[in-house]
């Protein structure tokens, strides 16, 4: 019987594999939650008044970390359910701010994939993520290197 839900394996992923995820809006129970277990505690982001005089215009200013977070939470969800092995690396480009009720989804391109060198059962992906919002422009870029299980791996399980 097949089990749904199962994450791809570095095989799925040739390089040029282009994909996007679903979306997901930010809320103010998001970003008070978020701060408050990382404790980032900073003015903008927990004093209205400040974030407003001194803030990006827009709205409620939020973490970078928070949006990144929560677009690997959509990426897990699609992605990596049992095939996910390890986050090695990756580069991260903050490009503009996200707000509360900002609607964000990330768009993916493979840029490598590989199986590693001491088990083929097993393969390195880099990917380049963009998150987008709800106005078509990108806040964050990043390039995660991946470990992750093959076909014959996921299947065993």
């Amino acid at each position: 019987m097949d089990t749904v839900g199962l994450g791809m394996c570095w095989e799925d992923l040739p390089v040029g594999h282009k994909f996007r995820t679903i979306g997901r809006t930010i809320t103010e129970a998001d970003l008070v939650g978020f701060i408050n277990v990382t404790g980032m505690v900073e003015v903008l982001f927990t004093d209205v008044e400040y974030a407003a005089k001194h803030g990006p215009k827009g709205g409620r200013l939020v973490p970078g970390a928070l949006a990144y977070c929560i677009c690997e939470g959509l990426l897990v969800q699609a992605t990596l359910q049992r095939t996910g092995l390890a986050f090695l690396t990756m580069e991260f480009d903050v490009k503009g701010p996200t707000f509360v009720g900002d609607t964000v989804h990330v768009e993916v391109e493979v840029l490598e994939s590989r199986p590693t060198s001491k088990d083929p059962n097993r393969g390195l992906v880099r990917t380049r993520n963009n998150i987008i919002k709800q106005t078509g422009e990108t806040v964050i870029t990043y390039t995660p290197m991946r470990l992750a299980a093959g076909r014959a791996m996921r299947d065993a399980h």
